[in-house]
């Protein structure tokens, strides 16, 4: 086991569910309140999963609230972007069998771009009974990843495999297909722009006509940098993040990349219905028509449409709603 102290959100490796050797448990330390996010230490323990067992298990907590005096007794407290909450306004049929890496919302559709090797599509699906009414299959030996509509087509671009795919939106016919360096992650767009992310706190600004970086920005909290950025929408001037296994979406200008709220969607989908440790938040859909926010998760039974609040609204709706949020 090693224990890394640093002033960044650390970016963790990567690994294919498919392909994955051995269970990785990965533990990020973060203390979050109303005003403030605080990441000062991150450390992983690489080790089979058997010999987490019980016997660790019944001191995990306490271990946790050791690191976390000592995150903050050497760390010291980040002033912070303010952090909101949600509520549930509708629930849409998701398929559990969709790694869910790219996800908007056009034209009454939507639009996801899934993962794993041998199971990669772009699939075009009618919200209301979840059933898919176009689709497109990756060759095999590609890992698909975010997507995003531009003109008359759509982009989906893969892992590891640096290849971009050009599809018409209408038929999803092969159009053409670009080459880029890096991984990839996440997609969205401006007016002008495609926005990538590619699992770091670096989003990338590219030219749609040749897929070629024209600039980026780095994301950061005051003086700490936001990695492991993934699933990316452009809402309202701003974008919008998942943080890859995080219940947290990040809002981020696109100027300078600086975090201006966060939102915490602890408890969105229970943890009974998860496929796996990999069914995490992932995927972010905007109906700017109707000012209708929607988000998933990989394999998740359900999409959300919901509603921004603030966190002390969350438990004025619980109650109304009544349903308990873990």
């Amino acid at each position: 086991m090693s224990i890394r102290s640093s002033h960044v959100f650390s970016p963790l490796p990567r690994v294919a569910p498919s392909t994955k050797a051995s269970p990785v448990l990965r533990l990020e330390l973060q203390a979050k309140s109303v005003s403030s996010i605080i990441t000062r230490l991150s450390f992983h323990i690489i080790q089979n999963w058997q010999i987490m067992s019980h016997p660790l298990d019944r001191y995990y907590r306490i271990f946790l609230q050791l690191l976390l005096v000592i995150c903050l007794a050497f760390g010291g407290v980040a002033t912070a972007a303010p952090i909101y909450s949600y509520k549930v306004i509708a629930r849409y049929a998701h398929s559990t069998d969709s790694y869910t890496e790219g996800f908007f919302y056009l034209n009454g559709m939507f639009y996801e771009g899934t993962g794993k090797t041998g199971r990669s599509a772009v699939l075009v699906i009618e919200p209301k009974t979840g059933t898919i009414v176009q689709r497109r299959d990756l060759a095999p030996e590609y890992f698909g990843e975010g997507i995003v509509d531009w003109g008359p087509n759509i982009y989906e671009w893969t892992w590891t495999s640096n290849v971009c795919f050009v599809y018409d939106r209408a038929s999803l016919r092969p159009v053409k297909q670009f080459t880029y360096s890096g991984e990839g992650w996440g997609m969205t767009r401006t007016a002008k722009e495609l926005i990538t992310s590619d699992g770091t706190a670096t989003l990338r600004f590219r030219d749609p006509n040749t897929f070629k970086e024209t600039h980026h920005i780095v994301v950061k909290e005051g003086n700490i940098r936001v990695e492991r950025l993934n699933e990316l929408e452009f809402i309202k001037g701003e974008i919008y993040a998942n943080i890859w296994h995080s219940d947290m979406i990040v809002r981020i200008s696109p100027q300078n990349g600086h975090v201006i709220a966060w939102i915490d969607l602890t408890g969105l989908l229970p943890s009974d219905q998860m496929v796996d440790a990999e069914s995490v938040l992932n995927g972010i859909a905007y109906d700017a028509q109707h000012d209708r926010l929607f988000v998933t998760g990989k394999q998740w039974p359900t999409v959300f449409e919901i509603k921004v609040v603030p966190r002390s609204a969350k438990g004025r709706s619980k109650g109304a709603q009544g349903r308990g949020l873990n």
